[in-house]
């Protein structure tokens, strides 16, 4: 059994997920992945990934919107390497919609993967943690955990919902050497972000240029995008000795948004 710290993170096989996962491979941890996409592009990552950073990469294809592979997930880490020492709940999806117009099955699968998850994530992975007495939670939040924005109900409800577990699990572990946290971007250029630019242009009738420049950078005023590597970085020193007091925070990385 590794010695190395083990991270699991789901929805990492692209995006802001995978750039955490090489930067904490990058600083020696174990790794588990987790998400869809092509077979073959994704043993890819993981043995290159493994290759040129000498740890330990497993995946995992779990679906988060089924609590019984969630579970099996985490005790197959568990097993393997002992313990989840840092576990990033990164998985999620989007749609927008008019609220009156929303798909109930939309609404039910962000629920279930933009929330649920980590409450079930947590729970298989927190009692290890205590018996270690050290951990890391870092949830993927967003800039809409503490803020709306019109056509996203599921999403801003699932995202605030996120912060209201992320206090209360740092409360439960202050004194077990946990912690847990959120990190809140603004816009990422990810493949889910790209997706919601036609769907944001069809919703509000506009061209998806102007769904870039005035609706999303139009919130950021450094009108930049965030880039993944910032957000990686951040998790980064979440998942540190240095962090160790920073429980229950919901930190903000979007280019000030939340400060309007």
């Amino acid at each position: 059994m590794s010695t190395k710290k083990t991270a699991l993170i789901t929805g990492s096989t692209s995006g802001i997920g995978l750039g955490i996962a090489k930067n904490f491979a990058a600083k020696g941890m174990n790794i588990v992945l987790n998400g869809f996409g092509d077979a073959a592009a994704i043993e890819e990552i993981r043995s290159s990934m493994s290759k040129e950073f000498g740890v330990e990469v497993r995946y995992s294809g779990a679906d988060m919107s089924k609590v019984e592979e969630i579970e099996n997930m985490i005790k197959t880490a568990e097993s393997e390497f002992g313990a989840v020492d840092v576990l990033v709940n990164n998985a999620g999806i989007q749609h927008v919609s008019p609220v009156e117009d929303f798909p109930v099955d939309k609404w039910n699968a962000i629920i279930a993967i933009n929330l649920s998850a980590s409450f079930h994530t947590i729970r298989m992975a927190l009692p290890k943690m205590k018996e270690k007495g050290w951990g890391r939670i870092i949830n993927i939040a967003s800039a809409h955990a503490l803020v709306a924005s019109p056509y996203k109900s599921a999403y801003v409800a699932a995202k605030h919902g996120i912060a209201g577990l992320t206090k209360t699990v740092a409360l439960e572990t202050a004194t077990f050497g946990v912690t847990m946290n959120a990190i809140c971007p603004g816009y990422v250029w990810t493949p889910l972000v790209e997706k919601q630019v036609p769907d944001t242009a069809k919703a509000r009738g506009i061209t998806e240029e102007e769904v870039i420049n005035n609706v999303m950078l139009h919130s950021q005023p450094t009108k930049k995008f965030v880039t993944i590597d910032q957000v990686a970085a951040l998790a980064s020193y979440l998942a540190s000795d240095d962090a160790a007091s920073i429980t229950g925070s919901m930190v903000s990385i979007d280019g000030g948004w939340s400060a309007q």
